[in-house]
């Protein structure tokens, strides 16, 4: 047993399941921690795959409720049917966006320093957006209407760049469009289910070669701290919400990204691609 491997799998299961939710980048911050401890060759790749996974199911444990009862009433109750065509038109522009350009987008940003950029670009747009006046017109996800969806799907769209966050633009997104906080934040957890989901099933698809039975260990370790960590996350940030906005992550996004970009352009850290 390579107990150096597992407790990398651990240490990146802990980064994902912390990240994946806050608008911080979970894809960014397993790219750059990944790099830092030399876990970045072809099977990281299938093992973030299932980390993610891993911190989406946490999310439908958390509201399995509100999703047993959106399967339950999807015959004949129009509140229900309402929630999942919203997530559904939310769910298309990044769809499409991803499979259209998801090779070109990997070859040329899914690395340290795009990431770096990236956060700290989006740290001074969430700035930006907390100053603004915010006038809440949904106060509530169930309120939403399908225009309301496709915009914040088409905010989502944005996160296809590795560091941007996909929470982090679909909560932003929403505050813009005028949704109340907890809305926008609640609406982008039900969002990343399919959107996640999708994406994992059509990573797992394309890397199926790579899966292997001698990982099943490491894999499952990695799963375990992304499944728990997330579930607090989650929890965490709808309490967070509740008294404060995104003005620290912000700042948390720019020093991080500052620090990497700082590192790389002096050569103290070698940010450079791994296999």
């Amino acid at each position: 047993m390579d107990l150096a491997l597992y407790f990398k799998a651990l240490f990146l299961g802990v980064v994902e399941g912390l990240t994946e939710f806050l608008p911080i980048s979970s894809t960014g911050h397993l790219i750059i921690a990944g790099q830092l401890i030399g876990f970045n060759g072809p099977q990281s790749k299938v093992f973030i795959i299932t980390i993610q996974l891993a911190a989406i199911l946490a999310v439908c444990w958390e509201y399995r409720a509100r999703l047993w009862a959106a399967a339950a009433g999807l015959r004949s109750e129009p509140r229900e049917q309402r929630f999942v065509a919203n997530l559904a038109i939310a769910f298309l522009p990044a769809a499409v966006l991803g499979v259209m350009f998801r090779s070109a987008i990997k070859e040329a940003l899914f690395a340290p320093v795009p990431v770096a950029a990236a956060l700290v670009v989006g740290g001074l747009l969430i700035l930006w957006a907390e100053r603004r006046t915010h006038v809440v017109r949904i106060r509530e996800v169930d309120d939403m209407r399908w225009p309301d969806a496709l915009k914040v799907g088409c905010a989502q769209a944005f996160a296809l760049i590795p560091g941007t966050s996909r929470s982090g633009a679909t909560i932003i997104g929403g505050l813009l469009f005028g949704l109340s906080r907890r809305a926008a934040t609640e609406f982008s957890f039900f969002l990343a289910i399919p959107t996640m989901l999708g994406a994992v099933t059509y990573e797992l698809y394309r890397s199926q070669d790579l899966l292997r039975a001698d990982d099943f260990g490491v894999f499952a370790a990695g799963f375990a701290t992304s499944f728990v960590s997330a579930f607090f996350a989650v929890r965490g940030l709808l309490r967070y919400i509740s008294r404060h906005d995104f003005t620290a992550f912000a700042y948390y996004r720019i020093v991080f990204g500052a620090v990497v970009l700082l590192t790389a352009y002096t050569g103290l850290v070698d940010w450079s691609p791994g296999p």
